[in-house]
């Protein structure tokens, strides 16, 4: 069967002529809902654990008298994560994205139903743990099959909407949480219903194919060929089929086994990890997650003292996240990933200063004064600046940045990385803002943002609209022009990744 064939087979092509965008070819669109799934999951657990907790607490005895086990409670998932984000991207490269997805959900619906019907703290914790595991696999998994499924005129926006699903999951996790409160059983519905997703994915998974890049890799070209006529017209198949031929050829110039240690050897891999990892760790330490889980306490911090007002303006900010993101999908590939990060950072270090200065400035005595407000916009701000940008940039670079062959193993560590730093920041926040003070470490994450733009500016290079070959090709000559060994550049005497 020629390609001409295949391609003339599929009535979701795009004319000769007709330019892509996010929304002219369904089955793409499809997928990329689908595999995003994994996302709301992701989204969903870490914005669920703060309701259900107060309920736990009510249920178990012994969790209400020990910050030990409330702590272990909530940060199980996070270990999980930083478990399944490292084994994820083995599995993705061994097995496929398609089987890595599967078994996230098999992994994440056995977690909630473990949770659900636990009988003790213990089980819980067990119940978070496998969860965590299935969201650390997701979390890997999902930006990588989107991006190889995706034309790369549109593959920024498309990798994004898997971040939206994950601050849709946020949002919603918040309504989940009160619906469920007057209903008996609580905390077992909050994260049982988490279910309901992975199940969903896991049959619509069945459906949908593999990605063709990795089929291509694999050899399977004729069921590559297949799924790639479904999203190109004939003269764009023939090009991107050419690509993926130059791919593989170079991919057998490389060692059969891919190894972590790869990373590391090649002054290539190296500059392109050492950038994908930079990007996740500064998301984290800009403060995100602090936001995320501790909103409410910052809010009560402001002066806010009623529960329900601090839960309510808790809402509104994961909402604004939620908007903020849809933004980021039509931003990131008309904007730029370079410029929308450095905006995005701009930003988020103007408000962090802003909600520094509102604790530093308020008096102790307020309640619900003017530096209360300002704190509560200073929130807003740091969202409506964060969600476009550093929302989805790390996932979308990271998705693209690496060679074909290490693309799951270099995005599992990547994610890692993100997972260790979001455990770092949930786990030190409350405690650094003891020992320092609000404002102070709201100071503190101003500096961190300053840092980041300056890495930003250094080393991430633009990728907006490059094929994943135009992208290697950046790593090729970054690493041949800085055989100098200056910095994390290498020795200069590390064989480059290709000949």
């Amino acid at each position: 069967m020629t390609i001409e064939t295949l391609a003339g087979s599929s009535g979701l092509l795009e004319g000769n002529n007709k330019k892509i965008t996010y929304f002219s070819n369904s089955y793409v669109l499809g997928l990329t809902v689908v595999a995003g799934i994994g996302g709301l999951l992701f989204g969903y657990d870490t914005g669920v654990i703060s309701g259900a907790l107060l309920y736990i607490r009510d249920d178990f005895e012994e969790v209400n008298q020990s910050s030990f086990l409330q702590e272990t409670i909530v940060s199980m998932a996070m270990v999980g994560a930083m478990i399944g984000a490292a084994v994820g991207g083995w599995i993705n490269d061994a097995y496929g994205r398609k089987k890595a997805t599967l078994l996230a959900d098999v992994v994440f619906t056995l977690g909630s139903v473990t949770m659900a019907i636990s009988p003790n703290p213990y089980i819980l914790i067990l119940g978070r743990l496998l969860v965590g595991l299935g969201i650390g696999v997701a979390s890997v998994t999902a930006p990588v099959y989107i991006a190889e499924a995706a034309p790369s005129e549109i593959r920024g926006g498309l990798v994004s909407t898997n971040v939206l699903m994950i601050t849709g999951g946020q949002f919603l996790s918040y309504l989940v949480n009160l619906a469920f409160t007057e209903v008996p059983g609580t905390w077992r519905w909050m994260l049982g219903v988490s279910a309901l997703p992975a199940i969903i994915q896991f049959f619509l998974m069945l459906y949908l194919p593999e990605s063709p890049r990795w089929l291509y890799m694999k050899k399977y070209k004729t069921e590559a060929i297949v799924v790639l006529s479904k999203i190109y017209d004939p003269c764009r198949l023939e090009e991107e089929i050419e690509q993926l031929a130059a791919s593989l050829e170079e991919d057998r110039q490389r060692k059969n086994r891919v190894s972590c240690l790869d990373v590391f050897r090649s002054k290539e891999l190296r500059l392109a990890f050492f950038t994908g990892a930079g990007i996740q760790a500064f998301q984290q330490f800009t403060g995100i997650n602090t936001v995320m889980y501790y909103s409410p306490t910052i809010v009560q911090m402001a002066g806010f003292n009623s529960n329900q007002l601090a839960l309510l303006l808790s809402l509104i900010i994961a909402f604004m996240n939620a908007l903020g993101t849809i933004l980021g999908i039509y931003l990131i590939d008309h904007f730029g990933r370079k410029k929308l990060a450095l905006s995005s950072l701009f930003g988020v270090t103007l408000s962090l200063i802003i909600l520094a200065m509102a604790f530093l400035l308020e008096p102790s005595t307020s309640a619900n004064g003017v530096y209360g407000w300002i704190a509560v916009l200073g929130l807003a701000l740091y969202i409506s600046f964060f969600a476009p940008g550093m929302g989805p940039v790390p996932w979308t670079v990271n998705s693209e940045i690496y060679p074909e062959a290490y693309r799951g193993v270099c995005g599992g560590m990547s994610a890692t990385v993100n997972w260790v730093s979001n455990l770092i920041v949930a786990q030190s926040f409350l405690s650094v803002a003891d020992a320092v003070g609000v404002g102070s470490t709201f100071l503190i994450l101003a500096g961190v943002a300053i840092v980041a733009i300056v890495f930003v500016v250094v080393f991430l290079p633009e990728t907006k609209g490059l094929t994943f070959e135009e992208v290697e090709k950046i790593w090729k000559e970054k690493a041949s022009s800085s055989s100098d060994g200056r910095g994390v550049l290498g020795t200069g005497n590390e064989p480059l990744l290709r000949p």
